[in-house]
């Protein structure tokens, strides 16, 4: 083997310890800060009482568990999806930063 290629399996194989070392090292501080159980993200996380918007609850439409759909089913689904529509409509500048603030997600 040449000098070349063997300096070139010498930096990939440091490389690859250098990447599991520190993702070894933050992994432990963010296990040991406890940062671990706030984080939002993980299955099981259940938000405060104060975060859930019981708005939002009521005004999801879900169809009924029979496999018949009515006409008025529809209509009534329709009619929910045009409230929804109009909240939608009437976002000013949906494409500005403004638009992903705190208060525009409700959150």
């Amino acid at each position: 083997m040449t000098s070349g290629a063997r300096n070139l399996v010498i930096l990939g194989v440091a490389s690859v310890v250098i990447a599991l070392t520190t993702t070894g090292v933050s992994l432990a501080v963010y296990h040991n800060s406890g940062d671990i159980y706030l984080d939002r993200s993980r299955p099981g996380f259940l938000p405060d009482e104060g975060e859930i918007e019981s708005e939002y609850d009521e005004s999801e439409y879900e169809f009924e568990d029979s496999d018949v759909l009515t006409t008025e089913d529809l209509d009534e689904y329709l009619k929910e999806y045009r409230v929804e529509m109009e909240a939608v409509d009437a976002y000013q500048n949906p494409f500005s930063a403004e638009a992903l603030s705190d208060e525009k997600l409700g959150i």
